[in-house]
């Protein structure tokens, strides 16, 4: 019999993709989405859109009301590091309300399993790589801050109402569903590997390397990757963990790859150079950030399809290819 899952900010990048996981294993999934960042053309098919905001608690409690879901799977969120350090307010205001008030409703409703898309920002500069489940949470920015206030809100509705929570902290979801259904499509684009592709086939100006003075290896700043796919699985593994109790996970794909590598990457994958100049660091850009997932590949048997880089990119490069102009070329 088909499970119901919610799927907030299921028109987003990383919430799509589970939405089509879940999907395909023959699961009914409702999107609760308010299109601000997100895309209705995003939506798997056979996926039910239901445009909403979180901050709406009465739309929100009407699809608690509508539906008897097995789980609750969290997407939705402001999410620009830089942003949150320009707009902390905000975004320890709007992510930490909205996520509580939707855990809320989930109680409210008999729902005993919620899966928080968190972020391993919750560590800020960290005094071992790669990061593990033990390593001291010290946000080094408001939106890792928000987040990490969730997660602590999350502890207290399993504490107090049976809640079970699993939050998975990972830095940079990537590439594209391999099959080209789905793709990276957000207004501005901040992440690198789009970025990088899109300076290679023209689309944009030359891509800026924000520093080549760090201590690694090419001097610059080296980062973790993992495919989105490869996330969506992780998010409907810990499905089944929660049912021994709630659980907080680290998720990375065990290697990071500096700018220059993934520079380097798009340049095989999609025969093109990458045009880019250096320019001054960031403001509290560390040297190194990779998270381990040695807990989460022990507990729940999870690993990575897609862990090589070029691997990555091809299905970035493949969707971006043919969709120009995102998903508004739908």
């Amino acid at each position: 019999m088909a499970r119901t899952y919610l799927v907030t900010g299921g028109a987003g990048y990383v919430g799509s993709h589970v939405a089509l996981a879940l999907a395909e294993r023959g699961d009914r999934v409702v999107v609760l989405d308010n299109l601000s960042q997100g895309h209705r053309a995003a939506v798997p098919e056979g996926a039910e859109l239901v445009v909403a905001d979180l901050a709406d608690r009465h739309a929100v409690a009407e699809v608690f009301a509508a539906y008897r879901f097995e789980a609750v799977l969290h997407f939705a969120a402001l999410s620009l590091v830089g942003e949150s350090m320009r707009e902390p307010l905000r975004y320890c205001a709007e992510n930490t309300a909205n996520s509580l008030w939707l855990a809320e409703a989930a109680v409210k409703a008999g729902v005993r399993k919620f899966v928080l898309s968190s972020t391993a920002a919750l560590f800020g500069a960290p005094d071992r790589i790669p990061i593990d489940e033990e390593a001291p949470v010290r946000p080094g920015s408001a939106y890792g801050e928000s987040k990490l206030m969730v997660e602590r809100g999350l502890a207290w509705a399993d504490r107090v109402h049976g809640l079970r929570s699993a939050c998975l902290r990972y830095f940079n979801a990537a590439g594209a569903d391999p099959a080209g259904r789905l793709g990276e499509d957000h207004r501005p684009e901040t992440h690198l590997i789009p970025l990088a592709i899109d300076a290679a086939l023209g689309r944009t100006p030359p891509l800026t390397v924000f520093g080549d003075d760090y201590p690694t290896p090419d001097g610059t700043c080296i980062r973790d990757y993992v495919h989105v796919t490869d996330l969506a699985e992780a998010h409907l593994r810990v499905l089944d963990r929660l049912e021994e109790g709630s659980c907080r996970y680290n998720l990375g794909n065990g290697a990071g790859h500096s700018v220059r590598e993934v520079i380097a990457a798009v340049e095989r994958v999609g025969g093109r150079k990458v045009p880019h100049v250096i320019g001054p660091r960031r403001p509290g850009d560390p040297p190194v950030l990779v998270a381990s997932s040695e807990r989460l590949r022990r507990e729940t048997g999870w690993t990575p399809r897609f862990a090589a880089l070029d691997d990555i990119v091809r299905t970035a490069w493949a969707w971006r290819e043919r969709h120009p102009g995102g998903y508004g070329d739908r």
